[in-house]
């Protein structure tokens, strides 16, 4: 058997069974820097995933707390639209992926993690960033740190 130490995932395991959402509670929350929100717009925040499929995964997601497209109203849709337009100009400025995969996971069938706030994931990608880790091994080296990409990317976005 294999092990691999990633002592990281016991709070996303704490954390993802307590009530309450995630998403709404960082909307509310003014420490912008501690929850990695990157940017604020009228509707939207954006902000890094904490626990990234990929380095440099982030997340765009409503303030209200809807769980559909069809919730959404045209504001809210055309700027998260803007903001993943934004989101990715500062990827390709401070990370110089070779592209991006960019998703809606919309109800529990769909994988959605959270299914109640609905959220856009913007996953940088790199040629040859799939190799025999993810595929044999079944595992994902995300090489920096959060708050140090944080940063890079907070200065990319101003």
């Amino acid at each position: 058997m294999k092990r691999i130490w990633a002592p990281w995932r016991m709070e996303y395991i704490l954390n993802c069974r307590q009530a309450g959402c995630f998403l709404c509670d960082i909307c509310q929350d003014d420490k912008d820097e501690q929850n990695l929100v990157l940017k604020r717009g009228k509707s939207n925040l954006l902000l890094l995933n904490k626990y990234p499929y990929n380095n440099g995964h982030l997340l765009i997601a409503p303030y209200r707390h809807i769980d559909s497209l069809e919730s959404m109203d045209e504001p809210e849709m055309t700027e998260m639209m803007q903001m993943a337009s934004i989101a990715c100009k500062a990827l390709r400025a401070s990370m110089h992926p070779d592209g991006f995969n960019l998703g809606l996971n919309i109800g529990a069938a769909a994988g959605a993690g959270l299914k109640d706030h609905i959220h856009l994931h913007i996953v940088p990608r790199w040629e040859g960033d799939t190799n025999f880790l993810p595929v044999l091994g079944e595992v994902k080296i995300i090489p920096q740190p959060l708050d140090e990409l944080w940063r890079k990317l907070r200065k990319a976005l101003t």
